[in-house]
């Protein structure tokens, strides 16, 4: 009983923010509804997409929701291993999944064309775009993760809870956002980005990655006194902490754009081996919202 309660406790919230359970029980909550209706109106709804896309959603309630956020506040490489789920695994996840038409059948009928039609919709439109541009997306994806962890900015951010929570979500946001403009589902033709363009954005993103995590690495100076400040959870020394999250901030997150660059390929030879048939894979798999 004793074990049960201490694994119990783990996972629970160690400070319960409200915003990432709402968005995690209403996107599952959406998911399953659509899915439901999918399946009453006689389409194929299979299974590794939703378990993709709920395996993402669950990555993210799991690093922010439960006591690994206690680790990620006091140690720097759990830090950097929650924000590798934040802005690429999770994101990935889900983007792969192509939810939204799923998410669109599961949400009440006269909301589902309300996005595009209403004021609030066309006003949202331009700064969408904006941060969909091939150009922006790539340097707002890395920018975000150079800003966050500029030594003074890390510092307010990881002793502010508001600022914490602000990081936290500005990463999971633009990881959706870019995730979903290199691996959307539809085809150049039917409104999605180039493949070209896809590969380049995810290419881009690789070299600043790197050079961050070989410079966390192989520094020989801590960067990051907060820790040292509030103390660090696990007893490991300083430069070993940082040289872990160096690490993760390097390789794993670079491995995430070359596993992308495979999807996209996959996707191109999937249009050119579906050419003759008149109607492509996308197509057929892809139902729009």
């Amino acid at each position: 009983m004793l074990e049960f309660e201490r694994v119990a406790g783990y996972l629970l919230p160690w400070e319960f923010a409200p915003s990432w359970v709402i968005f995690c029980l209403v996107a599952v909550g959406l998911y399953l509804r659509g899915m439901q209706r999918q399946r009453h109106q006689g389409q194929v709804v299979g299974y590794w997409r939703p378990f993709v896309f709920l395996l993402g959603v669950g990555a993210i309630y799991a690093v922010t929701q439960t006591h690994y956020d206690y680790l990620s506040q006091y140690m720097f490489f759990t830090h950097r291993a929650q924000h590798l789920v934040l802005h690429h695994a999770a994101p990935f996840l889900i983007a792969l999944a192509a939810p939204l038409p799923v998410l669109a059948a599961g949400m009440p009928s006269r909301l589902r064309q309300l996005p595009g039609r209403t004021a609030a919709g066309r006003v949202m439109r331009p700064p969408y775009r904006l941060l969909q541009h091939p150009i922006i997306a790539p340097l707002l994806f890395v920018g975000l993760i150079y800003f966050w962890l500029i030594p003074e900015v890390h510092f307010d951010a990881m002793l502010s809870r508001k600022l914490y929570q602000i990081m936290n979500w500005s990463m999971l946001l633009d990881g959706l956002l870019f995730w979903w403009l290199v691996l959307d589902p539809r085809t150049p033709q039917q409104g999605g980005l180039g493949y070209g363009m896809r590969i380049l954005a995810l290419l881009v993103v690789i070299p600043p990655q790197i050079l961050l995590g070989a410079y966390l690495t192989f520094s020989e100076s801590v960067l990051f006194d907060v820790y040292a400040v509030c103390g660090r959870a696990w007893p490991i020394a300083p430069l070993t902490d940082q040289q872990l999250g160096g690490l993760i901030t390097w390789i794993p997150a670079s491995m995430m754009s070359v596993i992308g660059v495979l999807i996209v390929i996959r996707y191109i030879l999937s249009e050119k081996g579906d050419v003759d048939g008149g109607e492509t894979e996308h197509e057929r798999r892809v139902p729009q919202p």
